[in-house]
């Protein structure tokens, strides 16, 4: 089978699949925040909860519903910063991907990826790495939200987790960006074969 990629190519191909796989399954994992309310563990990400407070009209009391899922609309995600957060770390999880996916598919074609194109591949994966940071540095913007206030023992605000925890798939998330950006970008450069000469 023939490939467009050179040896470094393949290892740039493989380690771009593993970045975006690391940050998508990062920014979907609602293990951003960790905090607890009501004697329960109660988890955040950009767009998903874990575990939320519901009135229990026969006990006329707060209960915890364990549960995780999306916020019912994206009006319903706490904070604008968060919206904000979801748009842009969604986006450049979207190209890393793509990016990662194209390479692979480099692996099995002949004249898919050259010199050029692997450059502007490297390029798209910085940006994607970028607007994934980019996100993840917003994400504190939203600890004085009231939902977070209530799970973080009401210290919480901006850049101040109060009682909660920063939990790993925020770490997850940040390091498949940041190995993106700083070697995949860098492995990409030498990733195409030089392109053959044809004689017309």
């Amino acid at each position: 089978m023939a490939s467009s990629l050179t040896c470094t190519g393949v290892i740039w191909a493989l380690l771009s699949f593993l970045c975006a796989a690391t940050s998508c399954v990062g920014f979907f994992m609602p293990y951003w925040l960790w905090g607890s309310q009501l004697g329960k563990s109660v988890s955040f990400g950009t767009f998903r909860r874990c575990s939320y407070p519901v009135h229990d009209e026969s006990r006329q009391m707060m209960v915890m519903v364990e549960e995780c899922g999306r916020y019912a609309s994206f009006q319903g995600i706490p904070s604008a910063e968060w919206r904000i957060c979801t748009i842009v770390t969604g986006l450049g999880c979207g190209l890393l991907l793509l990016v990662a996916l194209t390479a692979l598919m480099a692996c099995c074609v002949s004249e898919l990826i050259s010199r050029t194109v692997g450059r502007v591949a490297g390029g798209i994966q910085f940006l994607g790495g970028l607007l994934i940071g980019a996100g993840c540095a917003l994400y504190p913007l939203g600890w004085d939200s009231e939902e977070v206030r209530q799970t973080c023992g009401y210290v919480s605000g901006q850049f101040d987790l109060g009682k909660c925890e920063i939990g790993w798939a925020y770490y997850c998330t940040g390091a498949g960006a940041a190995t993106a950006m700083l070697l995949c970008t860098w492995l990409a450069c030498f990733s195409g074969k030089k392109q053959k000469q044809y004689p017309y």
